[in-house]
């Protein structure tokens, strides 16, 4: 897998992403992360009208490897959830940044500055460390 780090996306430590368009979030996780668990098999993810909050788990994901929990970078409302990814949670790795995106929340607080996430400069400095 090519890991890209698109520069228009904010990261967690924790691997999450997040693209924010006014008040309207999309969080996804990264290419790193996917290429970490290597083959995704299952997804747990809230409904849409739950509430999602920073530092707190929204759900998990299962590879062959590990279950790893996932941290949305806002706190919001989700609106929409991705279920072809739910339904077939290995396509994930196809496209990640495009089509697999997990969760489109609407922001509590559209003046959040993203404070707690990393540019990614910041992030592809990270993971290349982690390899």
């Amino acid at each position: 897998m090519d890991l890209k780090y698109p520069d228009d996306l904010k990261y967690l430590e924790t691997h999450e992403y997040v693209r924010r368009e006014g008040e309207i979030a999309t969080i996804g996780i990264s290419a790193f992360a996917i290429d970490a668990l290597g083959d995704i098999v299952f997804l747990e993810l809230p409904e849409v009208g739950d509430v999602v909050t920073v530092g707190e788990t929204f759900g998990s994901i299962e590879s062959t490897k590990a279950v790893e929990e996932m941290y949305p970078p806002v706190s919001g409302t989700v609106i929409e959830i991705n279920d072809a990814m739910v339904d077939f949670p290995e396509q994930i790795a196809e496209d990640p940044y495009g089509e697999g995106w997990l969760l489109k929340v609407r922001v509590d607080n559209p003046d959040d500055d993203l404070a707690e996430t990393l540019s990614a400069d910041e992030y592809r400095a990270k993971v290349q460390g982690e390899d």
